[in-house]
């Protein structure tokens, strides 16, 4: 069981610390309840008087135009060299952080209460913390264990929450600047409750029931009314010089629980240096921007009472006859163009008519004063524009006559102060990132990592970077890793400034692409270097660092098809040569064909002669074989009442099968040879068509030209 501490000399340190701290700032605190409720408009009498509230509008632009929507983190390599396991790493603890900020709205909560802070008391501070949820699962439990009081935990989720310190509970050590500073503390008021949360009786006994509730948020020195409870004031003390953190009590006057450095942050204080107003280096006390213009504004408050009064004074007034009361109906009867009659009327205007029996009162000094309360009004509220830096450009207030060109330069020099309040809340939003982003990588698991940062959403080639990604996040983070907030994120988005510089990204990238294309094919060596300017200019522009890593993997192959070796060009006499030697022999080969065509030409000449010659001899004996079988026919013809013998093709006599199978004989030989004949004729026709078109195919092949090192021609092939 934890043990605590009584009121020592460590213990009484820290409460003279308090002590002193109170007493340097409660003049500072003063002036603060002042301006909120100067800032609240809460009247203190019940007089009439009138306010003019430039308090409220001076803070509410200002707010506006300092933060307006939530900042987009922007973790980046510190070294913008080719690693692409730091890329990954940046990558997924950007997303981290998008997911921290987004997913819960704490931080937007706490950083406008922040920005309110610093606009009306002149300091706002933020708290981090690491927060796991642990949650209980008895759902399976072993047999062995069903008997034991043991219920298995596991981590449910994590987180880094950011809570808005009020600026009544902050507190740091004497410094003249925040160097100096080496402790803080925060006060934290718990109920009966939070305190068994935090004390648990594991660990501290009964030490939650001993702390008493004597506090109140609202007030610590008043008495406590029935609306607010009390609570338990516990102090967190952070130490930097001893590097440890303690939880007191001051009604106890002891040292509720101590731990050395539970979060192992990179400057140790759990809070970022508070978004101040003005300081000097003599004294970390800071002055709030009302106080450097109070005086103007209680000048507007009697100017804009004064107008009041002389507006209720801007009234028709005057005094009429009393004889005629008919004159008070005048105001008060009647409506637009209706007139009101008068008893006598001859007798009324005897008496100089309406001019001689009413007297008005004269308005015009009254007008006139009323005029030149306006003019000293608008002149005090200038004053304060020059000494808060908000100017007629900012309010949207412009005159007609003037150009483009000299309303721009106007808005630069109007600005300048301007954005030094923009700077400064970006600064401290990015500060609140930075130990955001140490307590993720130094003590969230990396299962949740990978789960907040979307690893399950990267291509394979980064999927496979992971675990080397992730040793290098838990490896000192911001020695790797430069987070950031833009300011211009912090404010309402341009979509047209953004289309704008989308549409110049790409056009100045296609047009270097489209002129290092050519370079590249004249000097390939060149590669390397193209796309090294390819990938710096490609990280110079905002809306380009989404796609940084596809322009990484492309130049690495692009570099490694460089870096190939390449053959070396032959020479040009060689090339020359080889082109001529292809040349005669082509040639030649040409003259073959042309002397093989001219010798298939004449066989083929031959052939027809000699067919022509076969086909005559043919036809004589056919006309032979028909006269001699016409006789032999009719030889027959007289012997056929015999029956027994007959005449053949040559006059012999034979018997009459014999002459049969002959004739049948014939009649196939001459088919046969019909045939035999025409197979020849087309395969002789075959060959010389396809000696033709060898012929044509080698005379109108396409040349290719060859070319030297140089690009100059050296003959064709």
């Amino acid at each position: 069981m934890a043990t605590v501490k009584q009121v020592t000399s460590e213990v009484q340190k820290y409460l003279d610390m308090f002590s002193q701290y109170e007493k340097d700032f409660q003049k500072w605190e003063g002036r603060v309840e002042k301006i909120i409720k100067r800032y609240r408009d809460d009247r203190t009498t019940t007089t009439a008087q009138s306010h003019y509230n430039i308090l409220w509008a001076n803070v509410q632009t200002l707010k506006a135009a300092t933060f307006s929507r939530m900042p987009k983190p922007d973790v980046s390599r510190r070294f913008k060299d080719n690693d692409p396991v730091a890329r990954v790493a940046s990558l997924l603890l950007e997303r981290a952080l998008d997911f921290e900020i987004t997913h819960i709205d704490d931080f937007q909560r706490t950083l406008t209460s922040c920005v309110y802070d610093r606009f009306l008391g002149g300091r706002g501070t933020a708290w981090i913390r690491y927060e796991p949820v642990i949650e209980t699962d008895d759902t399976f439990v072993s047999e062995e264990d069903e008997d034991s009081d043991q219920i298995s935990e596991y981590l449910d989720i994590e987180q880094a929450p950011v809570d808005y310190v009020h600026w009544r509970d902050f507190g740091h050590s004497y410094g003249r600047t925040w160097d100096e500073v080496s402790t803080v503390w925060r006060r934290v008021y718990m109920t009966r409750k939070m305190l068994k949360e935090r004390f648990p009786e594991e660990q501290f006994g009964n030490l939650w029931q001993q702390i008493p509730l004597d506090a109140s948020p609202e007030d610590t020195r008043t008495k406590m009314m029935e609306s607010n409870p009390k609570r338990a004031l516990i102090y967190e003390v952070w130490d930097r010089e001893g590097k440890c953190v303690y939880w007191i009590n001051k009604s106890m006057g002891k040292i509720l629980d101590e731990r050395e450095d539970p979060l192992q942050l990179e400057e140790f204080f759990p809070c970022p240096k508070p978004l101040y107003a003005t300081l000097t280096n003599e004294s970390i006390v800071p002055v709030p921007d009302f106080t450097l213009y109070q005086d103007q504004a209680n000048e507007l408050d009697t100017l804009a009472d004064r107008i009041k009064g002389l507006v209720d004074a801007l009234k028709v007034r005057g005094f009429y006859d009393a004889a005629n009361p008919d004159l008070n109906r005048l105001f008060t009867e009647g409506d637009n163009n209706t007139l009101i009659p008068v008893k006598n009327y001859s007798a009324f205007a005897e008496k100089g008519g309406l001019g001689g029996a009413v007297e008005f009162v004269d308005l015009n000094p009254i007008a006139s004063a009323l005029n030149m309360a306006y003019q000293a009004m608008g002149q005090v509220k200038q004053q304060i524009y020059d000494i808060t830096g908000i100017s007629d450009i900012i309010r949207g207030a412009s005159v007609a006559s003037e150009t483009a060109t000299a309303q721009q330069i106007k808005g630069q020099y109007a600005t300048l102060r301007l954005k030094t309040y923009q700077d400064e809340v970006a600064m401290f939003a990015s500060s609140i990132l930075k130990i955001k982003a140490q307590i993720i990588c130094q003590h969230f698991q990396p299962e949740t990592i990978l789960k907040i940062g979307g690893a399950e959403l990267l291509n394979d080639s980064d999927k496979a970077l992971i675990p080397q990604a992730m040793e290098l996040l838990k490896d000192n983070p911001m020695r790797t890793f430069r987070v950031e907030v833009a300011t211009d994120s912090m404010l309402y988005a341009d979509e047209q400034q953004e289309k704008a510089d989308r549409v110049e990204f790409l056009t100045s990238t296609s047009a270097f692409i489209e002129k290092a294309v050519q370079a590249a094919q004249v000097a390939p060596e060149i590669t390397p270097l193209i796309l090294d300017l390819l990938k710096f200019g490609v990280t110079g522009y905002r809306v380009g660092r989404t796609i940084e890593g596809e322009v990484d993997n492309v130049a690495d192959k692009m570099k490694q098809i460089a870096a190939q070796p390449k053959e070396a060009p032959p020479n040009p006499d060689m090339i020359k040569a080889q082109a001529e030697g292809q040349k005669m022999q082509m040639e030649a080969q040409l003259e073959q064909m042309r002397m093989q065509l001219e010798q298939q030409k004449l066989e083929f000449e031959k052939w027809k002669v000699q067919m022509d010659n076969d086909t005559k001899v043919l036809i004589a004996e056919m006309q032979a074989k028909k006269d001699i079988k016409t006789t032999a026919m009719n030889i027959n013809g007289a012997k056929e009442q015999e029956g027994l013998t007959e005449i053949d093709d040559m006059g012999m006599e034979q018997p009459t099968s014999a002459l049969t199978g002959l004739v049948e004989a014939i009649n196939q030989n001459m088919a046969v040879m019909t045939q035999a004949q025409a197979q020849h004729n087309q395969d002789i026709l075959l060959q010389q068509q396809m000696a033709h078109e060898n012929l044509v195919q080698q005379l109108t092949r396409p040349k290719q030209v060859v070319r030297d090192a140089n690009g100059k021609i050296l003959g064709v092939q």
